[in-house]
């Protein structure tokens, strides 16, 4: 197979599944939200306009710094008109975007609140995309936080099954794997999806296969956020193909994180090998130092290079916007939409 020429900017139509809101928030907009609210975040922004952090514990810092001057519905417009924005100039069809009441509770937003600046932000977007030329979708999940533990994810299911909205389709988890079981928010899990809204999780990162396993024991997902670490496990990997369950696989956050020591040692290839559904995503892109392109284009570039009878054709990246947009969280108009771009 003849190796092909690695792509750039908008040569290849993209889907990203796993970005936190508050993590897309890029310096320059960070700058300006501070500036609106009489705040500094010269401290974690270095002279080149990017964060500054050196382990998870000083990153976990970082973000909430970043995250407590996003602070009310104009600024979530703002950030995600913004981040749309970006991803489109990257030929990035659809993006599913994690949103959590509990952090706008911290800043005394009501998911009301929330609801009303991530809807103005997507009309922006969208409006702006038209007139570009290039038409873009999204959608968002809210998460609860494993560390705030399953009796405040309970009261996260509860807020939205209340409160039901178009652009929300969705319920997962974040936060610290390391706290809790899976199991101890099936609860919540329960209350999201009879409430019609799909079902993700983060397992597989930090928390080894073990977290996978417990995912998919007791909650009703059909995507794991990460989930990575099924590499280690072949039963597991077995388990993944033979359910369909479609991983949200960011490899850049995993090598900045530390997870895996470079993109060459990452384990995707592994799991695509034992037919797990796998996909491409950024996750927190401004402090991984990534886009959603750049996922994708570094992707190419490091087998195009590596695999000298098998090489990664723009077939097979296509596959990865494919499969995106087959797992997502969207009514099937949209999707077909949506795939019928994907040539």
């Amino acid at each position: 197979m003849q190796q092909q020429l690695v792509p750039t900017g908008q040569s290849l139509p993209k889907a990203e599944l796993h970005c936190h809101l508050e993590g897309a928030a890029y310096p320059d907009l960070v700058r300006r939200l501070a500036k609106r609210h009489g705040a500094s975040l010269d401290d974690i922004i270095d002279g080149n306009g990017a964060y500054i952090w050196s382990d998870f514990t000083s990153f976990l810092n970082c973000w909430d710094r970043v995250a407590a001057v996003i602070r009310t519905p104009e600024d979530y417009a703002d950030l995600v008109e913004d981040y749309l924005g970006r991803s489109a100039k990257e030929g990035c069809l659809y993006t599913e975007i994690f949103i959590s009441p509990d952090h706008v509770a911290l800043m005394g937003m009501s998911y009301a609140n929330l609801l009303e600046g991530v809807e103005e932000g997507y009309r922006r977007a969208k409006e702006k995309s038209m007139t570009d030329g290039f038409l873009i979708e999204a959608r968002f999940i809210v998460t609860c936080v494993r560390h705030m533990g399953p009796e405040k994810a309970v009261g996260v299911a509860k807020t939205i099954e209340k409160l039901p909205h178009p652009l929300v389709t969705g319920f997962g988890m974040g936060g610290d794997e390391r706290m809790h079981s899976q199991k101890a928010f099936a609860p919540a899990f329960e209350i999201a999806r009879a409430a019609g809204l799909c079902c993700t999780t983060h397992a597989g990162e930090f928390a080894g296969p073990e977290s996978v396993w417990d995912a998919l024991d007791h909650l009703p997902v059909d995507r794991i956020g990460h989930g990575v670490r099924a590499h280690e496990d072949a039963a597991l990997m077995e388990r993944l193909a033979k359910d369909g369950i479609v991983l949200e696989v960011c490899p850049g956050s995993n090598v900045a994180l530390g997870l895996y020591e470079s993109r060459k040692s990452h384990p995707l290839e592994t799991l695509m090998d034992a037919g797990v559904k796998t996909t491409l995503s950024s996750d927190d892109p401004p402090f991984f130092h990534t886009t959603i392109g750049e996922e994708y284009d570094a992707l190419w570039a490091q087998t195009s290079l590596e695999r000298q009878e098998d090489v990664w054709d723009r077939e097979i990246m296509l596959g990865f916007t494919r499969r995106s947009l087959e797992a997502a969280y969207l009514d099937e108009a949209t999707r077909s939409a949506l795939l019928a771009r994907v040539k």
